[in-house]
């Protein structure tokens, strides 16, 4: 191939680099409002008053908005295709607030300056209620978090609001406690995962001003812009043809911008003013009133038999939702679907469990939706198997896992491509498993030991998900690729213009992408569910597939010859066997030019049934001071199959981001509260995220299989990276000292304190 499978470099990167790509910032207006939140400082309550008069008073104030200025109709801020399964539990403004940062009132000013002022003069009365903070306690609180009736959902989730369950689940498959019965040993214990902080760079931001037209144009750094089109679309009671949304270059988003936390505040400001407007959260803001990772409790049975034949997997589920509820029965539902699956010699398999409201800041999407919190718990259960068993945990992997042509009970599909089990071949030995399994002492207070996890992940969400992919023939012989597809910095726009290139057979200079302006771009629902080079691929291949038959059609024509005569390379329609040929440029410039004109366009739309999974075996090798319970991370290596690699080096470095964000969550980064509901962590300086010194060597490699549904035989690979460094840091540090971590983050205290608990049943 040509172009597949060649590293090129971002098309965007020169640019990006020497910071010449426009942000949204960048892109709004001189004159627009600047946009101010006054937030609540009460975990629960309800307001008695407002008063706005000496606010408004401010020179420079342009409006101040509050609850009974603002439409009266709930919705859901989730980045998900209609009809969403989050509930519709949201207003704009509302006169109860949920969570320290919920939304009070909104300052339009003319400056910055004036609207803070302008939040520091309104006055207002609350009524506090009782919150309830501890996810574990929420289920038939007397605190309920939602007393109103018109929540409602587009489907039966198994949501009880008055006892502060969102949704439930119960995913059965066999009879998990007979089989139990039957197994030689059964391993039960708790996990629990926290609270993750997206910490992208760029802060969430979006300004609106209206066209020559009237109609609402949204610029946004945003995942999702054809979903915020329709959220805004419904909170505001605009026809959807009367908005635009446009993505510019998004500086990180991980996740937290497929929920639509800011385009609705601009947007009703322009609408009530009719003036541009732009809203900038600051790094407190971003913390603290977006979304976060979903904290959950997860309780797992394994049963095996003597020989470590996995029987039964048995996980039982409580997620922390927090005020409102964004992703939460997706992210939950993803915790087992892609977990059960992993291992296929099971009898019985069940997942099950509920999603609960706190009055803490919600949770929403964050890389790897679920399948994180699912892998750290399932895959710390597997190796506590093996210490039990007395096995090597890479040969229990081996002997159960799934492997291409099987099915599993849970979710009755074929799997169609894997090459797990070169994985884990493969880490064991870049890591030196044989060598270094289980620890060894490198002095009397320090011990370095190896632990590893394997994990999956999905490409797109199947039978739900589709993208289109439109490409143009210009006059001038090069392309346009159109797609509402949204470049967050991981290389899409590069991926695909790889794609359309291979079938076009033209080189990456002949093709401009444009994406994501839902006005122009076909529909893409955006950049979440590891969706992009799979299922959008699949489209640009379609569509590119489109064009070289009206290409080759057009060309036979002008050389007066049929379609079956002529072949397509090398830029050029060629007759078969013969010398004639006529190139691009001359098909574009007698065909779209002139009195006959047609424009020549491709068009490709795909969404698969199936969501095929890549894999991803990782090894840790840690250093665990015995003194104080300090943890560092010497190596971690981690072996792909994400299918076909369509850019290697894209991919290395989607693969090496995602494993240091898994190193954080492992290791570092923890969202907390404290004891009234407000946020400790809403800052760099109390929100730790790894650094460099912290990470030492992250490795990557690739064992490739062959996808036969996605575009080239390639898989996603953007979430699956970022589930193992939890589970196999975990497992490191057992094998080091002894003690299991089961609740995350692995901390110096928390590993110091295991020591000392063993020691103390020892005596």
């Amino acid at each position: 191939m040509k172009a597949v499978g060649k590293g090129y470099t971002k098309i965007d990167g020169m640019a990006l680099a020497t910071g010449k790509p426009v942000y949204t910032e960048d892109m709004a207006p001189k004159d627009a409002l600047v946009i101010k939140i006054l937030r609540s400082p009460h975990a629960y309550a309800k307001i008695i008053s407002i008063d706005t008069k000496a606010a408004e008073a401010i020179e420079g104030v342009e409006c101040i908005l509050t609850y009974k200025d603002v439409p009266n109709v709930r919705f859901t801020l989730a980045g998900q295709t209609y009809p969403e399964l989050s509930p519709y539990d949201r207003l704009i403004l509302d006169s109860v607030v949920r969570y320290v940062g919920d939304e009070v009132a909104i300052v339009a000013a003319a400056d910055e300056r004036t609207a803070l002022k302008a939040l520091r003069l309104i006055k207002v009365k609350y009524e506090v209620l009782k919150p309830v903070l501890n996810f574990e306690e929420s289920m038939d609180n007397e605190a309920i978090v939602h007393t109103e009736d018109d929540v409602h959902c587009n489907f039966e989730i198994g949501m009880e609001k008055e006892r502060n369950i969102v949704c439930s689940t119960n995913a059965t498959f066999g009879n998990v406690e007979e089989e139990l019965k039957k197994c030689d040993i059964v391993i039960e214990n708790t996990y629990y995962t926290q609270a993750q902080a997206h910490a992208m760079m760029e802060t969430y931001r979006a300004y609106s001003c209206y066209d020559y037209a009237g109609r609402m144009v949204i610029v946004s750094s945003t995942q999702i812009p054809f979903h915020v089109k329709r959220h805004v679309s419904r909170a505001l009671g605009i026809p959807a043809s009367k908005i635009r949304v446009i993505k510019p270059r998004i500086g990180g988003g991980f996740g937290g911008k497929q929920t639509a936390s800011v385009e609705i505040f601009p947007s009703l400001v322009t609408m009530k003013t009719g003036k541009p407007a732009i809203i900038i959260y600051d790094r407190k803001e971003t913390f603290s009133a977006t979304t976060s990772r979903h904290a959950m409790r997860l309780k797992v049975r394994l049963g095996a038999m003597k020989d470590g034949t996995i029987k039964v997997i048995d996980i039982e589920g409580l997620s922390d939702q927090g005020a409102y509820g964004e992703h939460a029965p997706t992210t939950f539902s993803v915790s087992g679907e892609k977990t059960l699956p992993l291992y296929n010699k099971t009898a019985a398999a069940r997942f099950s469990g509920y999603v609960v409201y706190t009055n803490k800041m919600p949770a929403g999407a964050l890389r790897g939706y679920g399948a994180t919190q699912g892998a750290f718990a399932l895959e710390s259960a597997i190796n506590e198997l093996s210490a039990k068993l007395n096995m090597d945990p890479t040969e229990i992997r081996l002997k159960n896992i799934m492997k291409a042509g099987e099915k599993n009970i849970a979710y009755d599909e074929i799997l169609l491509s894997s090459s797990l089990d070169k994985c884990i071949e493969e880490g064991k030995k870049m890591i030196g498993w044989n060598e270094k399994f289980p620890s060894r002492e490198v002095s009397p207070n320090v011990v370095r030991a190896v632990g590893m996890a394997v994990t999956m992940q999905g490409s797109g969400i199947a039978n739900v998900d589709t993208a289109t992919v439109e490409i143009r023939l210009n006059d001038d012989g090069n392309y346009t690729l159109f797609t509402g597809a949204t470049d967050m910095g991981t290389g899409s726009d590069t991926i695909l213009s790889q794609m359309a290139a291979e079938i076009l057979d033209t080189s990456m200079e002949n093709i401009t992408v444009h994406s994501a302006d839902t006005d122009i771009s076909p529909f893409d629902p955006g950049s979440y569910a590891s969706s992009t080079t799979y299922v959008t691929g699949m489209a640009a291949v379609r569509a590119s597939e489109d064009l070289v038959s009206k290409i080759k059609e057009a060309g036979a024509k002008l050389l007066g010859v049929t379609v079956g005569e002529v072949d397509f390379e090398n830029d050029a329609v060629r007759v078969i066997g013969k010398e004639e040929f006529i190139t691009i440029k001359s098909i574009a410039e007698r065909v779209i030019v002139g009195p006959d004109s047609k424009q020549l366009m491709g068009s490709g739309t795909y969404g698969s049934p199936i969501s095929p999974p890549p894999f991803v075996a990782g090894f840790a090798e840690v250093e665990v001071d015995k003194e104080t319970g300090k943890v560092d991370l010497i190596d971690y290596a981690a072996v792909i199959d994400c299918g076909t690699v369509i850019n290697p080096k894209l991919a290395r470095i989607q693969a090496e981001g995602g494993l240091v964000q898994g190193i954080g969550m492992a290791m570092y980064e923890d969202v907390k509260y404290n004891f009234k509901g407000k946020m400790d962590t809403d800052s760099f300086m109390q929100y730790k995220i790894p650094n460099r010194k912290d990470i030492n060597s992250v490795r990557v490699a690739f064992e490739e299989s062959y996808e036969p549904t996605g575009p080239f035989g390639a898989k996603s690979i953007g979430e699956v990276v970022i589930n193992t460094p939890p589970p196999a840091i975990a497992a490191a540090v057992y094998n080091a000292v002894g003690v299991n971590i089961r609740s995350l983050p692995i901390t110096p205290e928390k590993v110091f304190t295991g020591m000392a608990d063993s020691l103390t049943k020892i005596k």
